[in-house]
């Protein structure tokens, strides 16, 4: 007997397509990640993520004021810091004039509606390349969330819109929060990493602000104690549960391909907005694929795109949303 329901008819043309395709990437889902250095007329391209740059203040300017043309209407900043402004605690991030205060006033003062959210952890200051304080071989925690919070306020003081702690410390949503309501920045928001894995696709990326862990005597060579383990997915759950609780007002997932099931079940399980991180190895195999010829770059950039969008993400940060946007 011939089939009665032949679901190809929803799929001969492209307009039939268009008519019934259930998710669509439009420019509103994109957070732009930017690194910013000191200097003046800066761009330097990143070795490991091609076509990516760090951007000194004024071209940052620039940079932001194109975004906004594009119709790109959040950044994501982080900051690569002097080495010789490095310690244990990080002093140098509650530096009312330092190089993350001055961006965040960059971009304010370019585009004054452009949504600033700002990188909360240690990892750029750090001597050890590590997410919090490091005492007696160990990544310490409350100490940690302490320093964290009046990061994230000397982020609110200098003009931004959201912080977003990537430290996976216990319990700094709370400490940040309330932080920031004692200063009476209310408004100001938290977008958490709740669910950091601890994944071997951030290597382009700690090239890019020079934040790896170091090889030290007796210091964890990486963030395993404090990141999560990859085959967990519901302990993801909990992690978000918690900071929801403690005043998250946004939970992200990173990295995003390959955990898109701990997206699905964030999407299903919270009632605040989800974000994923496309990470910077994620960005670097494409790129790569394609210059060799292996891969259609467009292609895979946004079917990639799409299947997070899919998953149940409410915004993606990613390093092709330019790419992504002109395409649209």
């Amino acid at each position: 007997m011939f089939p009665l329901q032949r679901y190809r008819r929803l799929r001969q043309s492209e307009a039939i397509r268009a008519l019934t395709r259930e998710h669509y990437l439009s420019p509103n889902d994109f957070i732009v990640p930017l690194f910013v250095v000191e200097g003046k007329g800066v761009k330097d391209e990143i070795a490991s993520m091609p076509n990516y740059f760090r951007f000194s203040l004024d071209l940052l300017a620039k940079e932001v004021k194109e975004l906004w043309q594009m119709g790109l209407k959040s950044v994501l900043l982080f900051v690569k810091v002097d080495e010789r402004l490095k310690d244990n605690r990080g002093e140098e991030a509650v530096n009312p004039s330092g190089l993350m205060q001055r961006a965040i006033k960059t971009v304010k003062d370019a585009v004054p509606e452009m949504l600033v959210m700002t990188d909360v952890a240690l990892d750029p200051y750090s001597v050890y390349g590590h997410d919090g304080i490091v005492d007696q071989g160990k990544i310490v925690n409350d100490r940690t969330n302490s320093f964290l919070a009046q990061m994230a306020l000397s982020h609110a003081q200098a003009g931004a819109d959201f912080v977003a702690p990537s430290d996976m410390m216990d319990g700094r949503v709370l400490e940040i929060r309330s932080v920031l309501e004692d200063a009476h920045f209310t408004d100001v928001g938290i977008m958490s990493y709740s669910a950091k894995f601890a994944s071997a696709f951030y290597g382009p990326f700690r090239d890019a602000l020079d934040s790896a862990p170091v090889d030290v005597k007796d210091i964890p060579k990486d963030k395993k104690t404090y990141q999560m383990d990859p085959a967990n997915r519901s302990e993801a759950l909990k992690e978000a549960f918690t900071d929801i609780d403690e005043g998250a007002d946004i939970v992200m997932v990173k990295p995003g391909l390959c955990y898109l099931d701990i997206v699905r079940d964030l999407a299903n399980e919270v009632e605040v907005p989800v974000a994923v991180y496309q990470v910077s190895g994620e960005y670097a195999m494409i790129k790569a694929a394609s210059e060799k010829g292996w891969l259609n770059h467009d292609e895979v950039m946004l079917e990639q795109l799409t299947a997070i969008k899919r998953a149940g993400a409410t915004m993606i940060a990613s390093y092709f949303a330019k790419d992504a946007v002109k395409l649209l």
